[in-house]
C-alpha cells in the first residue's frame, strides 16, 4: 500500500501561472505577495513564473482555462477578492469563479490554487490578504505546488498497461 502525500519543497512544479484580479487590488497585490513568498520560499525560479493579470474575479476562469489549454503550466495559483455588497452581485460572482477554477482543474488534471477571498468588508479581507488571519495568496500558492507533487507522484505510482 503507498501513503502517497504531496510536498511543495519536493516539488518540481516546472512553470507556474498566477492568474490576478485587479478589482480590489489594494487587497489582490497583497495576495500576490505573498504568492510570490512561497513560490520563492519553495524553490520556483521567478523566471519561472507568470503572472496574469485580468479586470475582475468573474474573468479569473477564463484566464486559468487559456493558460492550463496552452500545456506551459504544471499548476496554476488564481488570486481574487469579492466583498459582499448590498445587491446579490457577489453569489453570482463568487459563485462562477470558484465553479469555473474548478472546472478547470478538472478539465486539465492541473492544480488550481484557489485564493479568491470572500469577505463581508475590506477589513475582513486584508485581514485575509496578510493581516491577523494570514495570506491566503501563499496558502493557495502552497496547495497548487503540494498538489503539484502528489499529482507527480500519482502518474509515477500508477500501473502501466
Amino acid at each position: 500500500m503507498a501513503d502517497l502525500q504531496g510536498s511543495p519543497r519536493a516539488s518540481r512544479a516546472g512553470r507556474v501561472a498566477v492568474v490576478v484580479s485587479r478589482y480590489n487590488e489594494l487587497v489582490t497585490k497583497r495576495l500576490l505577495e505573498g504568492a510570490e513568498r512561497c513560490l520563492r520560499e519553495h524553490h520556483v525560479p521567478e523566471d519561472a513564473v507568470d503572472v496574469i493579470w485580468v479586470p475582475g474575479a468573474f474573468e479569473l476562469p477564463v484566464a486559468a482555462e487559456t493558460a492550463a489549454a496552452s500545456g506551459r503550466y504544471a499548476a496554476i495559483v488564481a488570486l481574487g477578492c469579492v466583498i459582499r455588497g448590498e445587491t446579490p452581485h457577489f453569489e453570482y460572482v463568487a459563485g462562477e469563479a470558484a465553479r469555473g477554477l474548478g472546472n478547470v482543474a478538472l478539465a486539465h488534471r492541473l492544480p488550481v490554487g484557489f485564493g479568491v477571498l470572500t469577505t463581508e468588508s475590506l477589513e475582513q479581507a486584508m485581514a485575509r490578504a496578510g493581516g491577523e488571519a494570514g495570506n491566503k495568496g501563499y496558502e493557495a500558492a502552497e496547495a497548487a505546488l503540494t498538489t503539484a507533487s502528489v499529482l507527480a507522484q500519482v502518474t509515477r505510482a500508477a500501473p502501466r498497461d
